[in-house]
């Protein structure tokens, strides 16, 4: 079942690329370019809002339906963009775009449907390649859009047009991909005792927190390499180097969760958080790397905190929380920047993740032990962080090696 979950994840990427990139250029042409933005704003709204929709189909109708409902939608919503791109009403863009988020949900969740189709042992690493594939399907996505242009006056058809067919047919073909995808056992929902709940919501925190940060220092990067002169070609190569930071590495994380346990991998994101945030101060030679660090961080808190999580409805809940975030953080980072520059950004990155560094260094203690001690980390490891992500209906940890070991 692996392999239709992460087609599916592919193609809708390479959709959700495709109108989005479009549909800024159809209402900058039609309403000003002031307002090219909304298109995609709806984009932002229909995936957060599509992660509560999906999760609950899931706890309903379990995964796979749930997948292919989200995807369903989509293919209203690639539907309703042609139509808005061939004459009708400009407002069906904004709707289309609002649909197609949903099926933007259903591939940023089928993560976990993923990690259902094998063993215990790799489910991180199923993850991660359901991300990696993802971003293959936002790359290669954009190198289609000239040809569907040249495809849609040789129908007749406004050349705009042609990106938001491709669209059509990469979430309808998502959606004829994951008819493959078959049912699966829905994750239960967490233990009452206190020591569960407290990790699905710290992982909630890391999650939110790490994309919040990603999206406040990136949405700055832009401006600060216009208001100093570089041309895109510079700004290409730092884009390409954080998104590089982003994605490429993400079998390796994997691999490390399911050998280690998610303790030193959210542990080593949170540092490379504040790490990152503090080297792209200095604006030099460190600046590219610094993005790519920054990325990096980003894939072992989103990973990391996946796999902690114990219930689909707290899946979708932390993914609608996620793209909330990443709106508020896209409004306020160039009021931030322009107040303070990155200094102010990277003081936020600081203020935000270092006490969930002290934390996760905390919860590697002994349970008994109190948080304010200075030295947490002297204390023996619990060997406990992945027992919520691998215990599903089913099947049992090895007695050989404990789940979640560091």
């Amino acid at each position: 079942m692996l392999i239709p979950v992460v087609l599916a994840a592919a193609l809708m990427n390479a959709a959700m690329v495709a109108a989005s990139a479009v549909s800024a250029i159809v209402i900058a042409d039609d309403l000003g370019p002031a307002l090219a933005g909304l298109p995609n704003t709806a984009g932002v709204l229909g995936t957060a809002g599509g992660a509560m929709a999906v999760g609950r189909w899931t706890v309903r109708f379990g995964r796979a339906q749930a997948l292919r409902t989200g995807y369903g939608v989509g293919v209203a919503g690639g539907a309703l963009t042609v139509l808005a791109a061939v004459g009708a009403p400009v407002a069906l863009l904004f709707v289309g775009m609002l649909l197609l988020g949903v099926g933007n949900a259903a591939s940023l969740l089928s993560r976990y449907a993923a990690a259902d189709a094998v063993p215990v042992a790799r489910r991180a690493r199923a993850m991660s390649t359901v991300v990696w594939a993802s971003t293959a399907g936002a790359a290669g996505g954009p190198f289609l859009m000239a040809p569907s242009q040249s495809l849609a006056t040789h129908l007749g058809l406004p050349a705009l047009a042609g990106p938001f067919l491709l669209a059509l047919v990469a979430v309808f073909s998502a959606l004829v991909a994951s008819s493959a995808v078959r049912g699966a056992p829905v994750a239960p929902a967490p233990s009452s005792t206190s020591s569960t709940r407290r990790t699905p919501v710290f992982a909630a925190a890391v999650m939110v927190v790490g994309h919040l940060v990603m999206v406040a220092l990136m949405t700055a990067v832009p401006v600060h390499v216009h208001s100093h002169g570089g041309g895109l070609g510079a700004l290409g190569a730092m884009l390409s180097a954080h998104t590089l930071g982003m994605f490429a590495l993400s079998p390796v994380t994997g691999w490390w969760i399911d050998r280690r346990g998610t303790r030193p991998v959210v542990r080593t994101g949170l540092a490379l958080l504040v790490l990152s945030g503090l080297l792209i101060t200095l604006t030099g030679p460190l600046f590219t790397p610094a993005l790519f660090l920054l990325g990096y961080a980003w894939n072992l808190c989103y990973l990391g905190g996946s796999a902690q999580l114990g219930s689909a409805e707290l899946e979708s809940r932390v993914e609608s929380s996620i793209w909330t975030v990443a709106a508020v953080a896209t409004a306020a980072s160039p009021w931030l920047f322009t107040v303070g520059g990155f200094p102010v950004l990277a003081l936020v990155a600081v203020v935000l993740a270092v006490p969930l560094l002290v934390v996760s260094l905390a919860l590697a203690c002994d349970q008994s032990r109190v948080l304010s001690r200075l030295a947490p980390w002297s204390c023996p490891s619990r060997r406990t962080d992945l027992v919520a992500h691998r215990s599903r209906p089913g099947r049992t940890t090895s007695p050989e090696r404990p789940a979640g070991g560091q």
